[in-house]
């Protein structure tokens, strides 16, 4: 009875089991054809929304600022050049690179005895061509005095003459008489005429003796010349540089000893596209006196000064394209001839431009702007001038709209956007620089480093003290000067 008992609910179980299975797969066949019969839906698309910054596009007047790289140079430079050979005899003891001199400071004396004794040769002379002179006019005024003698003795031989003649012809006087008178009267006429020439003599010889007395002062102007070529001075205080002597020397007459620099007559030299030089032109077509800033830095101390556009150079140069514009410089401590330097100008300002970030101007030559329902539209605009990051760009109906600021691949006309407003006028606060408090030695170390730059100008020396001086100091400057200490 057990087993059948048993065997009964095996059967039962079994029996259950494969109608569950039946079940199972009757429902898993119902849904796959209930899902392959079934009709495709697509979800509704939703559209993407991009963030993006915009300004308010704000018209103004701006003058813009041309940036170029030029160079500084002295506006007065002499060559101290030797006008004769010899030895040098004499060198100041500021007659070395980058020695400052004095106006009239004697620099360089070459031996002067050849040229003393020039001068006194020439003296001498003088003193022969002078006398010569003083001996040739007493010697005219003697053959004025003979000629006035023989002038009254030949009209008193013509009188006897006269005379003879008068008896003569009363019969009183002879032939004998009056041919003797005749003679002696010619015989008088012709030491008036030998008289003539003797003052005629003693002219030229007056002339010649002003002539000698004009050449020995020209040889005596020219000795004393050379007598002061032998001194060479400072024309203008300045600074020497490219000096190449050494006393006891010989040199050659005008050879180059060494530069004249006046440090304080600077001007930049720099080079601008002949489109950018078009806009420094007024109307007349002359240079405008546009204001310059010039800067230099220097072992992370920025120098700076100011000044002024002063001329252009004549051609363009050789293999150059452009201008080569001249600014005179106002005072600019610091500054040495030579010096690499940024250049910036200031242009006459342009109105009705907008300023905005060199991003917001696409290749195209347009910007997005936001339009109805936030979605953007292309303005097509004209590019005025490049100011580094920035540009400044005008176009028709352009003045109030809201421009996107930063331009990616991603945006276009037509895209809807999410505007995140910005102040037009609103200027990116400059980052505090990050300070950091230095141990003593490596603080000593810097200034060390600092106070043996022997290349470094006095100013820029001083301020990074001040500055290394600090408790807190600018992290940047102690890695650009690290940077240089190769540490």
């Amino acid at each position: 009875m057990r087993f059948l008992r048993h065997s009964l609910i095996g059967l039962l179980l079994m029996a259950l089991t494969l109608a569950l299975l039946a079940y199972a797969g009757w429902i898993v066949r119902g849904a796959i054809d209930a899902r392959m019969n079934a009709e495709p839906r697509t979800p509704p698309a939703r559209e993407r929304v991009f963030a993006v910054r915009v300004v308010t596009a704000d018209e103004q007047t701006i003058a813009p600022e041309l940036i170029a790289f030029g160079r500084i140079e002295s506006r007065r430079t002499l060559e101290l050049r030797t006008a004769l050979g010899g030895r040098v005899t004499h060198l100041s003891d500021h007659f070395e690179e980058g020695g400052r001199v004095e106006e009239g400071a004697l620099l360089v004396q070459i031996d002067p005895a050849d040229a003393q004794a020039a001068l006194d040769r020439a003296e001498a002379d003088m003193m022969d061509a002078e006398a010569e002179e003083r001996d040739a006019g007493r010697a005219m005024v003697l053959a004025g005095d003979e000629l006035d003698a023989a002038q009254d003795q030949a009209q008193l031989r013509l009188k006897a003459y006269q005379r003879q003649l008068d008896l003569e012809e009363r019969g009183v006087g002879t032939a004998a008489t009056v041919e003797t008178a005749a003679l002696a009267a010619a015989q008088a006429r012709q030491a008036v005429i030998s008289r003539r020439q003797a003052v005629s003599q003693a002219e030229a010889r007056v002339d010649q003796a002003k002539t000698r007395v004009a050449r020995a002062e020209i040889a005596l102007e020219t000795a004393r010349r050379d007598l002061a070529d032998t001194s060479i001075t400072a024309a203008f205080g300045g600074t020497l540089q490219s000096v190449s002597l050494v006393e006891g020397r010989l040199v050659s007459a005008n050879e180059k000893l060494a530069e004249l620099v006046d440090p304080d007559r600077l001007e930049a030299a720099f080079r601008v596209s002949t489109s950018q030089y078009a806009r420094l032109l007024d109307e007349a077509g002359r240079l405008i006196p546009a204001p310059v800033r010039v800067m230099l830095d220097a072992s992370g101390a920025a120098l700076s000064a100011t000044g002024t556009l002063s001329r252009v150079s004549g051609a363009a140069g050789d293999g150059q394209t452009g201008r080569l514009v001249y600014a005179r410089l106002d005072a600019a401590p610091g500054f040495k001839p030579g010096d690499f330097v940024t250049v910036s100008v200031t242009e006459p300002p342009v109105e009705r431009v907008v300023r905005i970030a060199a991003s917001a101007l696409g290749s195209d030559g347009t910007v997005l702007v936001l339009g109805e329902e936030d979605r953007l539209e292309a303005l097509p605009v004209e590019l005025v001038r490049r100011q580094g990051d920035d540009v400044l760009i005008r176009g028709a109906g352009l003045a109030g709209r809201e421009v996107v600021t930063a331009r990616t691949p991603l945006l276009g006309a037509g895209i809807r956007v999410r505007p995140l407003r910005l102040d037009a006028n609103a200027q990116i606060a400059p980052a505090e620089p990050d300070l950091i408090e230095l141990t003593e030695d490596r603080r000593a170390k810097l200034v060390a480093f600092v106070e043996g730059n022997s290349r470094m100008p006095e100013e820029a020396r001083k301020r990074l003290l001040a500055q290394l001086s600090e408790r807190a100091v600018p992290a940047q400057l102690v890695t650009r000067i690290e940077t240089r200490m190769g540490g």
